[in-house]
């Protein structure tokens, strides 16, 4: 594990486009259209770098990277939130080509160490109920972490 530095960026852009490309097209067929066109106007991608590279960009100092052989195969991005005693996996992705070999846990816990660190109780992640996210809730539950169930509705005022 190593700290993120402007050099990653790339590799690590890259990685999170492979690793949510099988995901989305799944997203896709399991909400409304007008509700994932709403999110995706220009291509689930181009929202997807543009999110990304802000959180890079922005809060360099709450990544983490996991390298494999020199090569970046994961990222978490750690958010802390004092005011509610808890931390955040705001973000994590993991290479195809690494997944299944423990990169996830391994950056899952580095998440949970930074929370720990900052005298903080508790660590939340959320991450979709649909088909394409079965692996992240698995992840996250083999990890022990507990599902708060939550229904989020939306409505087209187009209609």
């Amino acid at each position: 594990m190593t700290p993120y530095e402007a050099g990653h960026r790339r590799a690590v852009l890259d990685l999170s486009l492979r690793a949510w490309e099988p995901v989305f097209p799944q997203l896709h067929d399991a909400v409304p259209r007008f509700v994932y066109d709403a999110f995706y106007p220009d291509g689930w991608r181009a929202r997807q770098l543009d999110d990304l590279a802000a959180v890079l960009d922005g809060e360099p100092q709450n990544v983490d990277v996991a390298t494999v052989d020199g090569s970046v195969a994961g990222w978490v991005c750690t958010r802390l939130h004092p005011e509610d005693d808890m931390g955040e996996i705001h973000v994590l992705a993991v290479d195809p080509d690494h997944q299944r070999h423990g990169v996830a846990a391994a950056l899952t816990a580095r998440s949970a160490e930074r929370i720990r660190a900052a005298g903080l109780g508790m660590v939340m992640v959320e991450t979709g109920d649909d088909p394409g996210h079965a692996a992240a809730r698995s992840t996250y539950e083999a990890f022990g972490f507990a599902r708060w169930p939550v229904a989020r509705y939306f409505k087209d005022l187009r209609e």
